[in-house]
């Protein structure tokens, strides 16, 4: 796993494109997986914001356009013709990183840990949600809630569940994810948790979750 983790972090990655040091062509790696790229992202894209700010003042500055939050857009509309899907995956914060990606895609897939506090950002998560739909991105909507880490052995869980489902009524998908240790321990190999351990809880409710998002995708665009 170290040797492969080496070889890929030798790459460029997302960073680099935001900051214009490196294409997106050239950053996005093929994977072992059939039909699936990746634009890696490392501990460099901590500091972007920042680098984001001083490059539009410079921009700015000198008469061209630049704009930091529509970064991420600019960059995979060059690429956005070659996939089916594009998962941008975001960190649980509500930065800069989150609003290029909230900019850039259609749509928007929540997953909600099954734990108390994990109630307390969405109404924040929507109301950011309402921001950008205002003032960058009119098409983005909420495709769906993901409920995780779910415990059937604790009444909390199944309580945190009926309340997501009473605030988004019709947006929680049916597939649930459970607490499972294959899934915990599958970064640790560099493997997905379907390769890891294909027969375990976690591999077979993450492919009916994929099978469920292909279901309700195709049904929006024949709706």
């Amino acid at each position: 796993p170290y040797s492969q983790r080496q070889k890929v972090t030798n790459s460029s990655s997302v960073y680099e494109v935001l900051v214009m040091k490196s294409t997106i062509e050239k950053s996005i790696v093929k994977t072992k997986s059939k039909n699936l790229s990746l634009l890696p992202a490392y501990l460099n894209l901590a500091g972007v914001d920042m680098e984001l700010i001083e490059l539009e003042k410079k921009y700015r500055a000198e008469g061209t356009k630049f704009n930091r939050v529509l970064r991420l857009k600019e960059e995979l509309d060059k690429v956005r013709d070659k996939y089916d899907y594009i998962f941008i995956d975001c960190p649980p914060s509500l930065g800069l990183i989150t609003l290029n990606a909230l900019t850039a895609a259609d749509a928007v897939l929540v997953p909600i840990q099954c734990e108390f506090y994990a109630l307390e950002g969405v109404s924040q998560l929507v109301e950011t949600i309402k921001r950008v739909k205002k003032a960058l991105n009119p098409n983005l909507y909420i495709e769906g809630i993901v409920m995780t880490m779910y415990d059937a052995r604790t009444n909390l869980a199944m309580q945190v569940v009926d309340e997501v489902k009473r605030f988004f009524p019709g947006k929680v998908y049916r597939t649930i994810i459970p607490r499972n240790v294959r899934v915990s321990e599958a970064p640790g190999f560099g493997k997905p948790v379907i390769y890891y351990d294909e027969s375990s809880k976690g591999a077979e409710s993450y492919t009916e979750l994929a099978e469920e998002l292909i279901e309700r995708t195709l049904k929006e665009e024949k709706e």
